[in-house]
């Protein structure tokens, strides 16, 4: 089955997966406190808006460091909301709100999780019909499509090298990239998986 792109969130770990017939030749690149999906030396030009974001940041906020990682560039409008102390459900709903779906031929749904040190974790979707976000106890799973509302998924995994490999892996189809991330003793820790 092809889900598209998707997110992984549970109360320790999450993870995030391109998946794309589209535009396959992307990798994920580690900067600072961000993980950047962009494309390869080898891919063919694009003025496609959606190709290149941060995926993935870690933020300072009022309570502890979280995370915020999605499909696109509401992805640093979370982070920038929770760095200025908004709680997560709040930065979430307001930044999916406030960029909406993506206006392309498939009116692409925006998804997004956050995972805070606190062991707070949520998950939010933007879709053309709906807003949608949840706080999760247990691992969840939003997609582009197909698997477009929160679901319950399996990740057990231990870190987030693991967790980045598990999704990458995973059964759905056209894998591209993922990332993962998860909470430690010392603050969080991430991974990539380029599939190289």
């Amino acid at each position: 089955m092809y889900v598209g792109r998707f997110v992984v969130v549970g109360p320790e770990v999450g993870a995030y997966r391109v998946s794309s017939r589209s535009f396959p030749n992307r990798k994920l690149t580690a900067r600072d406190d961000a993980l950047t999906v962009g494309p390869t030396a080898d891919a063919s030009e694009t003025d496609n808006p959606y190709v290149s974001y941060n995926c993935l940041r870690i933020v300072e906020t009022p309570t502890g460091e979280t995370a915020a990682f999605g499909n696109g560039s509401h992805v640093d409008p979370i982070a920038e909301k929770l760095e200025l102390g908004y709680p997560a459900r709040d930065a979430l709903a307001e930044s999916l709100l406030a960029l909406d779906y993506e206006k392309d031929d498939y009116d692409t749904p925006r998804i997004a999780a956050t995972l805070g040190e606190n062991g707070e974790a949520l998950i939010g979707t933007v879709r053309k019909d709906a807003l949608l976000v949840e706080t999760v106890e247990e691992p969840t799973l939003v997609a582009t499509y197909e698997e477009d509302s929160p679901t319950a998924f399996e990740l057990e995994v231990d870190g987030a090298a693991e967790a980045a490999s598990e999704v990458y892996d995973h059964e759905f189809e056209h894998a591209v990239c993922a990332a993962g991330i998860a909470r430690t003793d010392g603050g969080f820790e991430t991974a990539i998986e380029n599939g190289d």
